[in-house]
């Protein structure tokens, strides 16, 4: 058996623009600067609390929950907005899927999020987990959520891999004994992916399938 567990934002998906107007409504909401799309890349990542806490100033960190409350509001009525699949992301998909590769997401935004938007924009294909942040798990790096996917499997497989996007994905991969992937066109860029250590680094979504099945 090979499993292949993904990230979804940046990996799968193109959020960054929903989680960007969440973000800044809550800014807004409280008097404070707002930022450009492109500042989100550096920003996600870590779960949606951090993202709050890094879109503040430095002397408003105080505020971090303040914002997550009114981000969360937000998000959760336009979370759908412009959030889109990756071109090339479904015949990737399929690729695996009929090579009879199993399939997990895990991911640090809100689970409940992760889950809804990989039913309805991943409807066609079966993933044994799709886990997101929870406050009973560690968020990744911590290897506790690839753990939990390992748990839902009939029985260990031959080779696992981690597809992400930030050296959040590769130190995932690291702390879990994984072997990663890295996917350059999410938010963070190959550059650091590099850095990080990456294993493989996939220049389309095609090349994920091409490294998994070679």
């Amino acid at each position: 058996m090979t499993l292949a567990i993904f990230d979804l934002d940046g990996t799968l998906a193109d959020t960054l623009r929903d989680l960007a107007d969440a973000t800044n409504y809550g800014l807004e909401q409280l008097g404070l600067p707002t930022h450009p799309y492109d500042s989100y890349r550096q920003f996600v990542g870590n779960g949606a609390v951090k993202l709050c806490e890094r879109a503040l100033p430095q002397d408003k960190k105080h505020l971090t929950m303040e914002l997550h409350g009114l981000f969360s509001q937000y998000y959760g009525a336009h979370f759908f907005d412009k959030t889109t699949v990756y071109a090339g992301i479904p015949e990737m998909l399929r690729r695996l899927a009929d090579a009879g590769v199993v399939l997990a997401v895990a991911t640090n935004k809100p689970e409940n999020f992760a889950q809804t938007i990989v039913s309805e924009l991943l409807s066609d294909f079966s993933f044994i987990k799709v886990l997101g942040g929870r406050p009973d798990r560690e968020k990744k790096p911590d290897p506790a959520i690839i753990r939990e996917i390992f748990e839902a499997l009939p029985e260990k497989p031959e080779k696992t891999f981690m597809i992400g996007d930030s050296n959040v994905d590769i130190q995932t991969a690291k702390n879990s004994g994984l072997t990663s992937i890295g996917c350059p066109w999410g938010f963070r860029g190959e550059e650091e992916l590099r850095s990080a250590g990456a294993d493989f680094i996939a220049a389309s979504p095609a090349d994920i399938a091409n490294i998994i099945l070679r």
